[in-house]
């Protein structure tokens, strides 16, 4: 986007980054913001993109001057594993994590950055009330436990007051070994939830879990599968929580899990929650850091604004 060789460079590393509603949006944020002429760069890469595609990505990152850095979506946890020696920093959340959703620049050093353990947080804070675990006993069951999936997780282990954490919370994913990763993050982290971890990639026995939550509970597809893949971690015959919190991570695609909880909203009295207050948090967090700018509550209502004008 746009010819000046002088233009700053900002890019956007995902599956279909290309189809994101970010390149409509960015050139408003870029003007309500006064950042000047940024060229805005998707960068599409499979499921299964090799290493050396994604350290020439942080290379290039790395060796322009003008290039800003990118938000990393997917492609969170296998691109710090191939890119951690091209890194001079990670943050906190980064390191403990093994995940880099930012990527921004000081002067010549790379910096790595995990956003989703406070992004996470915020949208949640949106729709699910304060005091709801306490007062429900309710459980949360997250489909998914990739980089989002298990910053989820560990932004719930925290939760305070801890009074105000889940009863239990159930990880699903189709590969045992991020499973024991991330029951070696969420074991450092303590808490007084109880974790439970299972390896499955059938949308059956997801239905099981599902059914079985207590009422209240929140369950949530961090999968990608509906948006990044086809398909849903569940199948039609569903059966949600009463009463409880459905939320689907992904605001665009074929989303076929927001759907089947739509269609059982009034019957099970549900709240059913998209992924487009995620996708406004973790970008606003990410053009913060990589314009090394501040974004008080005002401007994030006004790019909240900007975006909604483009939402597809």
């Amino acid at each position: 986007m746009g010819s000046s060789a002088a233009a700053n460079r900002l890019g956007f590393v995902g599956v279909t980054a290309s189809r994101s509603s970010i390149n409509r949006v960015f050139p408003r944020w870029a003007r309500v913001l006064g950042l000047g002429e940024v060229r805005f760069e998707p960068v599409d890469l499979p499921l299964d993109a090799p290493s050396e595609a994604y350290r020439k990505v942080v290379t290039e990152i790395r060796d322009d001057p003008k290039h800003r850095g990118a938000l990393v979506t997917t492609h969170k946890v296998r691109l710090l594993e191939a890119t951690a020696d091209l890194f001079d920093e990670l943050d906190p959340h980064a390191e403990r994590l093994g995940e880099v959703s930012c990527i921004s620049k000081r002067g010549s050093q790379l910096r790595g950055h995990a956003k989703d353990p406070v992004t996470a947080g915020q949208a949640m804070e949106d729709f699910l009330p304060r005091g709801h675990f306490e007062r429900t006993d309710a459980e949360v069951v997250c489909l998914g436990a990739g980089g989002a999936g298990l910053a989820i997780a560990t932004t719930l282990m925290v939760r305070e007051p801890a009074d105000d954490r889940p009863s239990r919370l159930v990880l699903v994913d189709r590969d045992p070994r991020r499973l024991d990763w991330c029951r070696h993050v969420l074991g450092q982290l303590g808490g007084d939830a109880s974790v439970r971890f299972i390896a499955n990639e059938d949308p059956e026995p997801n239905d099981r879990l599902v059914a079985t939550a207590r009422p209240g509970s929140l369950v949530i597809n961090a999968t990608g599968l509906g948006k990044d893949a086809p398909g849903a971690p569940v199948t039609s015959a569903v059966l949600f929580p009463e009463g409880g919190f459905v939320w689907e991570l992904n605001y665009r695609g074929e989303l076929d899990l927001l759907h089947l909880a739509h269609a059982q909203a009034d019957s099970r009295h549900l709240h059913v929650e998209d992924g487009w207050n995620y996708f406004i948090y973790g970008w606003s967090a990410v053009v913060a850091e990589t314009f090394d700018i501040d974004i008080d509550e005002h401007t994030l209502r006004r790019l909240s604004d900007e975006a909604a004008e483009v939402r597809s």
